[in-house]
């Protein structure tokens, strides 16, 4: 479109109304598709910053259709911000001060993402010390319910400064709302003016030293409240348009005008082009939405360079968008892979069977454990903004778990130490009672019992358990101490009683087995009798020495007893014929031999039957067994001497019968 100014003809006031009707539907076209594609900060920060508003350039074209996601960037979430912003982990809590002190000192140009970040570093580094004296305090015995953190000094101070600083930040924002009010009226006023430029008809020269003052005014008027921006910028642009159109503008100040804006929109582009390869893109991104305020404010250039110069910016604005995209996506990866991890740490506290945890030890081990994930927990980043907290708070409640049941195990735990400190007292008194005893053999397996019982008990408290065991160890040592001197000085009596049975041994194998059975029977009472009087003898000697002794009493008392039973049978044999020159009738001797067998045979049961209650663990049971033993293999004998008696008188009886029917 030519105005009439261009082409050196008069406008009629029917033209000009035509023509401003249709100008000011081609503004507003252009307007509407400058505000779709530009490039906008998030509304929210640029209330809460200060930031500038958002506004079209004038001469974005409307006959190229150009996608939304070419030209606009995408509005940073906030977790991705507060990323990029957060202040290094390694600080210190009176470092964290520090620095915000510097910023209380400035809180109007201080970021609110950089104060977000210090509260957020100063209280991760508060919790952990709190969550630290917890666990000591449940640790020493005290009930969580009953933990209640120390006043800490320097959290007192942080909150002072936040406070500081929250009231200057509220102060200043109050005072850029207001600013904002102002600029609004103001911006409102020149739009007023400009209208009245254009509908004026006044000399040229004289409107267009008005209309730059205006615009430059304009320029300076900043900022406006945000949802005032877009409408504000639409009706300034629609009488901007109109007063470069409808007025008969000398066409040098017109030519020059272009030259000067192509000027700052080139060098808009080419710097837009060198952010386009800048490695901090995060800067890169807020120049840019700079950039395009600037771009705007930028008065039109000639129609025919308005596409072209458009396409460069917009080119350069698509690289910084996609880059600036493209990063906090990778922002996003690493917080999810940060999410992830922290998952598996919460999982692996909560899958802890508590069931399993019985000792001191297995307890310790697991506390070490979760210890060890608590640490590798603070070397893990942040997760997404809105899992941050939810997981921290899923990984503390089970950390909390499990030092409450340590606690609950302890508490338990402490009750029944008590009680086997009882226990291990009253065990010490009954070895005190027994250490000055010179029963040496029963206290001794008294005091084994005790020692015994003692490994039974269960631990006692640790600042007791040494003393308790001490006062025991030390009763049992004096006993046995005094056991040992007693000991050694019946060693030599031992020794000596150690010759004198094998003496007795010597002389039982010296016995020979065809002697007279009366007196070998009669040596061998002797030697059992004087083996029986000898004490004791070396214990490792003991059980060698009864075992010689027992096994030639056996071999003995076998040869000595047939020897005794055939000597009595041959007796009978030759004195029966006697018998019957004296007289004597046969059948009495013969009923006196069966009640004798009878009754020898009843004794024999008496004794057989005594022989199982009789132990030989002792000296004493031993040598009566033996005892017995004789009597039992000689009442044997004597039955079999009887059996061969009544035996003889039944064949002399069968021979008389015999002899007297011969007759």
């Amino acid at each position: 479109m030519i105005d009439a100014h261009e082409a050196n003809l008069p406008l009629n006031q029917g033209e000009l109304e035509k023509k401003t009707t249709a100008e000011v539907s081609e503004a507003t076209t252009e307007t509407q598709t400058s505000v779709l594609e530009a490039t906008c900060t998030n509304p929210s920060e640029a209330a809460n910053e200060g930031a500038v508003e958002t506004q079209a350039p004038i001469e974005e074209p409307t006959t190229d259709t150009v996608s939304e996601e070419d030209t606009t960037a995408p509005e940073p979430t906030s977790e991705l911000e507060e990323a990029v912003t957060r202040p290094a982990v390694s600080l210190s809590k009176e470092e964290v001060l520090e620095k915000l002190r510097e910023y209380a000192q400035d809180a109007e140009n201080a970021s609110r993402q950089d104060i977000d970040g210090l509260k957020q570093a100063f209280y991760k580094l508060h919790n952990t010390e709190v969550e630290t004296a917890r666990q000591a305090f449940v640790e020493g015995g005290g009930a969580e319910e009953e933990f209640v953190p120390a006043e800490d000094p320097v959290e007192v101070e942080f909150k002072r400064l936040m406070n500081i600083v929250r009231d200057r930040r509220s102060k200043q924002s109050a005072d850029l709302e207001r600013r904002k009010e102002e600029n609004l009226r103001i911006k409102l006023s020149i739009i007023e003016e400009i209208k009245d430029l254009v509908e004026s008809g006044e000399d040229t020269n004289k409107s267009y030293a008005e209309f730059k003052r205006l615009q430059q005014q304009w320029n300076e008027t900043n900022p406006v409240p945000q949802g005032k921006v877009n409408e504000l910028w639409k009706n300034y642009q629609l009488y901007v348009e109109k007063f470069y159109d409808l007025l008969k503008l000398n066409h040098e100040f017109r030519e020059y005008d272009f030259k000067k804006n192509l000027e700052v929109k080139t060098h808009i582009c080419e710097t837009a082009e060198k952010l386009a390869a800048d490695e901090d893109i995060v800067s890169a991104f807020h120049q840019l939405q700079k950039l395009h305020q600037e771009y705007r404010d930028a008065g039109p250039v000639a129609k025919e360079l308005r596409n072209d110069l458009w396409a460069r910016f917009k080119t350069a604005s698509t690289i910084i968008n996609r880059r600036h995209q493209q990063h906090f996506e990778v922002l996003k990866a690493a917080e999810q892979h940060n999410l992830d991890q922290k998952t598996v740490i919460c999982e692996i506290v909560e899958a802890i069977e508590y069931d399993k945890l019985k000792t001191f030890a297995a307890w310790d081990t697991k506390t070490q454990e979760v210890i060890a994930l608590q640490n590798k927990w603070k070397t893990i980043g942040f997760a997404p903004h809105k899992m941050n907290v939810k997981i921290f708070e899923r990984f503390r409640h089970a950390c909390d778990d499990f030092f409450k049941q340590k606690a609950t195990f302890f508490k338990t735990l402490k009750d029944d130490m008590n009680e086997n400190l009882a226990k291990k007292k009253a065990l010490c008194e009954q070895a005190e009672a027994l250490k000055d005893s010179t029963d040496w053999k029963t206290t001794s397996e008294e005091l084994s019992k005790l020692q015994k019982e003692w490994k039974t008990i269960g631990p006692v408290a640790r600042r007791h358990s040494d003393a308790v065991w001490k006062r025991f160890i030390t009763a049992c040592d004096y006993f046995f101490s005094q056991k040992n001197k007693a000991s050694s000085s019946t060693r030599g009596i031992e020794i000596e009683n150690l010759k004198r049975k094998k003496s007795v041994i010597e002389r039982l194998s010296a016995i020979d087995e065809k002697a007279d059975v009366d007196e070998a029977n009669k040596l061998v009472h002797e030697l059992i009798n004087e083996w029986n009087g000898i004490g004791h003898v070396p214990f490792r000697d003991k059980d060698k020495l009864n075992k010689q002794y027992n096994s030639l009493l056996d071999r003995l008392f076998a040869s000595l007893h047939i020897n005794s039973s055939a000597k009595k049978a041959n007796n009978f044999r030759s004195g029966n014929g006697s018998g019957q020159d004296s007289g004597q009738p046969l059948y009495r001797e013969r009923e006196r031999l069966v009640r004798a067998y009878e009754s020898m045979k009843n004794e024999l049961q008496t004794y057989e039957n005594n022989l199982g209650f009789l132990s030989s663990s002792s000296k004493k049971g031993s040598s009566l067994m033996d005892e017995v033993n004789l009597k039992v293999e000689k009442l044997k004998a004597d039955l079999n001497a009887l059996k061969e008696k009544i035996k003889t008188i039944d064949n002399s009886m069968k021979e008389e019968k015999v002899e007297e029917g011969n007759e």
